[in-house]
């Protein structure tokens, strides 16, 4: 490499040296001696990592594309993770182009090994959301990581989570009250839709006391807004010329997204602003909590370190932003495959529905101090949730070589701004094959309210 860099230091002198006006191309230059020293490193990089990979057998690659032609974004990706995890047992490479590949593990031996070590997480798809949601808790690393966490655990203390239980309730009524006029029309109904608008209600009035009415008015340009972010953010994933920024931002789906984000952050900031004038003049979160019950924007803007800091404006809107996005969207998720399962065993379904029965009496809604006393209900949630998990993979960002038990290696992986920049990341993947609910094998001591 050292060599190759000499040379061309060389060629350029000589070749200036003959003609002074060429001074004037030397940007050019040394545009074209960049890009080739980077042609260079990345051709070296993907010999080195096809060398460690050669142990690894997976699906077919395509020269340009890799495997990311197999993702077609219509609902049936991950249909196609599982079947590659069936055939290539372990662990298997999955292309994006031909200088990022993912490494996905499916063996718990494989897991553990990477969950052991303190490897960053994944950048390659927090990087779609961070125009939306910020530096938050989600995207944060290290030492910043830590302390945003302790400023933000009062914030799910019981005493600040009891009084959503009958906020949630509403939400909830509302759904089950659309369904009641839908179910008439005898026409299929598609869950996922409305129990996302539920959980955004929810997530709206428990998190930040706001009443968007999101459930009956679609129209609402916030709501439409995190709709579109959600939308395109999963789409960009899967197109592989939008992994380039300046394709994506130049784009009609990059402009669409940057308005959406623009929106979003503009409410945010409206409620932010609201809310500090009114916590200014009422001082102390006690009076607060005499009116209503203390949100999780309350904790944030009153949180302080043992220093006496307390989160800048920036900080504040990335968590009221990641909040959002995680608190509604894996919510739903989660949910939605809760009732899917529970309508494919209607057996479970039915004894669920006794003990909930059992449990009411004569009243209507639940409690919080219900929630430890439903243990059959709490197995085929987590049931659902191990078969079809809110979030089905967990990926980490090699910092240094690993070695697995049965003598497998993999190289650390690179990762810069650049846009041809070499990575590899290992995915432990959470799917499973839904051929059996095994309720059973839940053990007692592993039921517990949430």
């Amino acid at each position: 490499m050292t060599s190759v860099v000499v040379r061309l230091i060389t060629a350029i002198w000589c070749w200036l040296h003959k003609d002074v006006s060429r001074i004037f191309y030397l940007p050019a230059v040394l545009c074209l001696t960049y890009m080739v020293l980077k042609a260079i490193k990345l051709y070296q990089w993907r010999r080195k990592l096809n060398k460690a990979l050669k142990s690894f057998p997976g699906p077919p690659i395509h020269w340009l594309f890799g495997n990311v032609h197999e993702f077609t974004g219509r609902g049936k990706d991950l249909d196609k993770i599982l079947e590659w995890s069936k055939k290539y047992t372990r662990a298997f490479p999955v292309w994006f182009g031909k200088f990022v590949v993912f490494v996905s593990l499916n063996n718990a031996d494989y897991a553990k090994a990477v969950c052991a070590r303190g490897d960053p997480k994944d950048n390659i798809f927090y990087r779609y959301i961070l125009p939306w949601i910020g530096k938050g808790l989600l995207t944060l690393q290290g030492r910043k990581w830590f302390q945003h966490r302790k400023l933000l655990t009062p914030g799910f203390h019981y005493g600040v989570l009891k009084p959503y239980v009958s906020l949630i309730t509403k939400s909830t009524q509302v759904m089950l009250d659309k369904w009641e006029h839908l179910i008439t029309q005898e026409k299929s109904v598609e869950l996922f839709g409305h129990v996302s608008l539920m959980t955004l209600d929810s997530i709206l009035k428990c998190a930040f006391s706001y009443e968007s009415n999101c459930q009956i008015d679609r129209e609402n340009s916030y709501i439409k807004s995190v709709c579109e972010i959600s939308f395109q953010i999963n789409y960009r994933i899967w197109y592989l010329p939008y992994q380039i920024d300046f394709i994506y931002w130049l784009s009609r789906d990059g402009r669409r997204f940057q308005k959406a984000c623009e929106m979003v952050h503009l409410q945010t900031d409206k409620v932010i602003k609201e809310r500090k004038k009114s916590l200014k003049d009422e001082r102390e979160l006690e009076k607060i909590q005499k009116k209503r019950h203390l949100d999780f924007l309350d904790i944030l803007l009153c949180a302080k370190d043992e220093k006496g800091a307390g989160l800048s404006d920036e900080d504040i809107r990335a968590e009221v932003d990641t909040f959002m996005f995680g608190g509604h969207d894996t919510t739903a998720s989660g949910i939605s495959w809760t009732l899917y399962c529970l309508a494919m065993y209607p057996e479970h379904q039915q004894k669920c529905r006794e003990e909930i029965w059992e449990l009411l009496g004569d009243r209507e809604t639940i409690q919080w101090d219900d929630l430890g006393k439903m243990p059959y209900t709490t197995m085929c949630i987590k049931e659902s949730m191990r078969i079809f998990p809110p979030v089905p993979l967990v990926s980490r960002q090699l910092s240094k070589p690993i070695t697995f038990h049965d003598g497998r290696y993999l190289p650390e992986g690179r990762f810069t701004p650049l846009p041809l920049s070499g990575v590899c990341t290992l995915s432990c993947w959470l799917l499973r094959a839904i051929n059996c609910f095994h309720i059973h094998s839940i053990k007692p001591h592993q039921v517990r309210a949430y």
